[in-house]
């Protein structure tokens, strides 16, 4: 079920954070054993503003269906930046969030 968002300056290549990204919401274990569910998109960002600096920035947002708990988010998140971090990507800000969907409002079609 995850979507991944991942906004990022487009100075930083999208492709290793999507593979990190991945890895750490797989490493979860929180949703299906083959990763099957996991979905991961890149939105590069040219033109953006972080305070009074030139800092460049990787955003990660993981919308997830309502009914995890507090440490299950807690422990999806920071997977996620630890894996994120092995990228060693100098002079940028790093963030992720969980953000819930609520289950009775979310709706799907595969057509």
């Amino acid at each position: 079920m995850p979507h991944c968002l991942i906004e990022h300056s487009s100075i930083i290549d999208g492709k290793p954070l999507m593979s990190s990204v991945f890895e750490g919401v797989f490493a979860s274990g929180l949703f299906e054993p083959d990763g099957s569910d996991i979905k991961v998109r890149s939105l590069p960002y040219s033109d953006f503003k972080t305070g009074n600096s030139e800092l460049n920035f990787v955003h990660v947002t993981l919308k997830i269906l309502s009914g995890r708990t507090v440490e299950q988010k807690t422990l999806l998140s920071q997977l996620v930046l630890k894996k994120l971090k092995a990228n060693y990507i100098k002079g940028c800000s790093t963030s992720v969030e969980v953000v819930d969907i609520e289950r009775v409002s979310y709706a799907k079609v595969i057509t």
